[in-house]
């Protein structure tokens, strides 16, 4: 027994031996020895206790063995863990010495069995017993606790051994790499080489590898430095855990060097340079390693396979994936699932879904990675309904799903607002307890927001102990399309505290500052942009030219377009912010420019310039533009740029046209075209045209506020007080609310927000007061309009429900808090009404100053009573 437990503190066999030969041919059953039992009953008379004379607590077949701790050893070596035990609390009770071999061979029992609470209670027998731990002993508890993943009695067994070898010290820096601790590792191992310890091949590879997760090329480096002075750079082992560090740590030239000195490679050196390749994004580089292994008659394994059909994943070749296919199929690979998964994925990715849907379903033993593989490839081809299918069949065959499957799910779900679903697969990551995966409570965040459910998303977020870059950058953009852009910046302050935003957070940060106006919060985002260096990244170019013009800050715009990527994108977003602005001349001529510039031009483009002339009345130009577009610009016009026409004609005053244009469309006309109708109905006065256009609208879609606005206008603007109630009554029918108006104002750096019949602000007698001597002057020289007291009942009507007039309040504000002269900036959430119109039209004539207000659907310019948009039109559809 002693030589067992000798042998079993050789480093390397942590692990109990399953199968115990005896020359017996028959087992016996070991039980207490006479005397022992004798004693044990003796005490426990002694101490009150009823002994009984049944079987359970006699001898039934005994050995006469004069040695307690051998009795103990030979039961661990049967495995009976509970009658060892029973035997050690018996010589506890009895206080007889327990050998340390007994102590060994029951903690490597408990730690092959992993039976953390029996280890436990032998661990607390050794500590009553014993001060000081020996080697063998002391390392039979550190690999138990280690095993347990229990790090800190780890650590204090450590402490209490008198001595330690490199077994010792080899075990605990595993320990913690394992568990995630990987400075703490690598602190142990240039502690136990201060303290005299020579490392060997175990240590290497386990420091490599954690140096390789942190990612730590530095002190890599350094380790390699260590192999090369104790004289390991020939051992196989530690040379592929160097190969796999340097590609971890993105030096992959120092990889390949290291690979190509090697005088001898197993099948895993080249697993870990091709690897390596793809890994850090050289494809090819990977692919033709791959085949100089093939030319020297090294055999891939299913690492290998696997590893190359990522790669051909990567780079979406078709060509290569399938000769890959008919590769794995020759060498019989193809009976394995992890390649079926992979080849699944492949045909995904390139864009081979029916031959990825023939694998899935020629795959026997499907498990959960095969699932998803589907599942994700049916996400990521744009089928989410086939993606939500097959989860559900996945259900019913009682496959459970892992975090990867759920993200992808509930990307699905994300997709087509599917939120009864979402709930449920909420509900199923919180039993299965995969909602502690980022990557699932992350999906969760996106889920909710695309589904308007933000609140949840907020408390799904809030749940997060470790955020990530990607739950920051969901929470910032679910509250912007949320409209919730005040809280989205809110957001983007308190993780620039904690984390470095990445060049998407940025444009979503930018999509909330020109959401409501905060010029200075954008300007502060692209000169942190300039400073980091990402400033040209993707998107985000773009991202800080919108952010300017939805601002109104042409000027700034254009210094953007010229220094920035002048693409399609970019000329689109300034063609939108002429049209705007009502620009459509100046929007002709720099579509003209474009055209020399050559760029052609998108479907985005021509919306563009539709609108533009659409809003400043270029009939002619516009409809050349529709026609032309097929044959000039091979763009086929889709529903967007025939509800553009609609709206030119019908702001035109042309609304025959523009009805008889909709009836010969040869596509059929969506609610969004029929809004455009119903809009120029309601500038016109077109009641019976305008009801034929809302009864198209509300066949296909119940949910749209806007359109409601715009009949209960029409309505009123008739004198139809009948019909504004009965619009009214479908609105509450529907359950359908207006949004509370809300108005954005810029001072001094800071964004202030004001609500319609907002009475909490500090200053709001201040800006009343503003307000009513406003009101009184207006009084004075008989304008009307400007609040309910003195407007007509079709105003206050119209605008108390649907406008609320929060801009008012903005403007009063900034004029009280901002010196004469310095033009006031709003941004709003609704349309802005006739009433209000006036009313800030008189105001920027009196107090000398340039008023901007951008509402849902353009600016407005006030300078000297006059407005930028000319007074026609300026309350369009705000669905369109």
């Amino acid at each position: 027994m002693a030589a067992f437990a000798k042998a079993s503190q050789t480093q390397g066999h942590s692990e109990f031996p399953i199968h115990i030969s005896f020359k017996h041919s028959k087992l016996k059953t070991f039980t207490f020895s006479r005397n022992l039992q004798t004693r044990h009953l003796a005490k426990r008379k002694a101490n009150g206790i009823c002994v009984s004379n049944s079987p359970a607590t006699t001898t039934t077949t005994s050995m006469n063995n004069q040695n307690p701790s051998s009795d103990i050893c030979k039961l661990c070596l049967l495995g009976n863990i509970e009658r060892a035990l029973q035997y050690l609390e018996s010589m506890h009770e009895l206080k007889i010495s327990v050998a340390e071999d007994a102590y060994i061979a029951l903690l490597r029992l408990c730690e092959w069995k992993r039976a953390r609470n029996e280890g436990s209670r032998v661990y607390m027998y050794v500590s009553k017993s014993m001060t000081h731990l020996s080697l063998p002993l002391g390392n039979a508890l550190l690999s138990m606790f280690v095993r347990f993943g229990n790090l800190v009695d780890a650590w204090y067994v450590f402490g209490r051994m008198t001595e330690r070898n490199l077994f010792s010290w080899n075990i605990l820096v595993g320990g913690y790499a394992k568990a995630g601790f990987l400075d703490e590792a690598l602190n142990l191992y240039h502690r136990m080489l201060w303290v005299g310890v020579r490392p060997d091949i175990y240590t290497f590879p386990c420091v490599l590898r954690t140096c390789a997760g942190m990612p730590d090329l530095v002190r890599g480096r350094e380790i390699h430095a260590h192999v090369i002075r104790y004289g390991f750079e020939s051992d196989v082992d530690v040379v592929n855990a160097l190969i796999t560090m340097y590609a971890k740590c993105g030096d992959i030239d120092t990889a390949r060097l290291v690979f190509d000195k090697m005088p001898n490679r197993d099948r895993i050196s080249w697993n870990a340079m091709i690897a390596g390749y793809f890994e850090n994004g050289e494809c090819l580089e990977g692919l033709t390693l791959f085949s100089v292994m093939l030319e020297l008659s090294v055999n891939p394994d299913l690492m290998t396979m696997t590893s190359v059909l990522t790669a051909c994943e990567l780079l979406g070749d078709e060509r290569l994936g399938r000769e890959l296919h008919g590769y794995v199929l020759r060498k019989e690979f193809g009976k394995d699932a992890s390649v079926y998964n992979s080849l699944i994925k492949m045909y995904s990715a390139v864009g081979l879904i029916e031959e990825a849907e023939k694998l899935f379903s020629q795959t026997e033993c499907k498990d959960v990675v095969s699932w998803t593989a589907m599942i994700s490839g049916y996400e990521n081809s744009f089928l989410p309904e086939k993606s939500l299918q097959t989860y559900k069949m996945m259900e019913s065959e009682g496959v459970l799903p892992d975090e990867i499957t759920l993200a992808s799910v509930l990307s699905a779900c994300s997709c087509l607002g599917h939120l009864d679903m979402g709930i449920s697969l909420h509900e199923v990551a919180k039993q299965t307890g995969l909602i502690s995966y980022i990557i699932v409570a992350n999906a969760l965040i996106d889920m909710y927001s695309k589904c308007k459910c933000i609140d949840r998303a907020l408390e799904v977020f809030h749940s997060i102990l470790d955020k990530n870059i990607i739950s920051w950058t969901s929470i910032i953009f679910g509250l912007r399309i949320n409209n919730r852009c005040f809280e989205a910046l809110i957001h983007f302050r308190k993780m620039m505290l904690r984390l470095k935003p990445n060049s998407v957070t940025l444009v979503s940060a930018l999509a909330a500052c020109a959401r409501i106006g905060a010029l200075t919060c954008g300007r502060e985002i692209h000169a942190h942009a300039l400073r980091t260096g990402v400033g040209f990244d993707g998107f985000l170019p773009n991202a800080i030219l919108d952010m300017y013009v939805k601002c109104g800050r042409m000027e700034s715009a254009w210094k953007q377009f010229f220094f920035g990527h002048q693409d399609v994108a970019a000329w689109n977003i300034v063609l939108t912010g002429y049209a705007e602005r009502g620009k459509g001349l100046l929007a002709v001529e720099l579509f003209q420019r474009m055209l020399e510039s050559n760029i052609k031009p998108d479907e985005i483009t021509l919306v563009a310039i539709l609108c533009a002339c659409s809003r400043s009345g270029l009939v002619v130009e516009g409809l050349e533009y529709f026609n032309s577009m097929k044959y000039k610009f091979c763009i086929t016009p889709n529903l967007k740029h025939y509800a553009c026409v609609v709206d030119l004609l019908g702001r035109a005053g042309k609304l025959d046209d523009a009805y008889e244009f909709v009836q010969k469309m040869p596509i059929k006309p969506d609610p969004a075209i029929w809004g455009a109708l119903l809009n120029a109905c309601r500038i016109h006065r077109r009641v019976g045209l305008g009801e034929i256009a809302a009864q198209n609208i509300f066949k296909d879609d119940t949910r749209s506020v806007g359109y409601y606005i715009l009949l209960s206008n029409l309505y009123a603007d008739s004198g139809r007080w009948d019909g504004v109630a009965k619009v009214r009554k479908m609105m509450r029918q529907n359950g359908l609310i207006v949004d509370p108006g809300c108005s954005w104002v810029e001072v001094k750096g800071k964004v202030h927000a004001f609500l319609s019949g907002d009475d909490f602000h500090p200053q709001i007698r201040e800006i009343n007061a503003v307000l009513e001597g406003f009101y009184e002057k207006m009084n004075e020289t008989g304008f009307r309009g400007h609040d309910s007291s003195s407007m007509d009942i079709l105003e206050a009507s119209k605008a108390d429900i649907f406008c609320g007039h929060s801009e008012r309040l903005a403007i009063a504000f900034a004029l009280i808090n901002t010196a004469p002269g310095v033009p006031v900036w709003v941004t709003k959430n609704l349309y802005m009404c006739k009433s209000c119109h006036d009313t800030v039209k008189f105001i920027s004539k009196v107090v000398r100053r340039d008023i901007s207000v951008r509402d849902t659907e353009q600016f407005h310019h006030f300078r000297g009573g006059i407005c930028s948009c000319m007074e026609e039109g300026h309350r369009s559809n705000p669905d369109k």
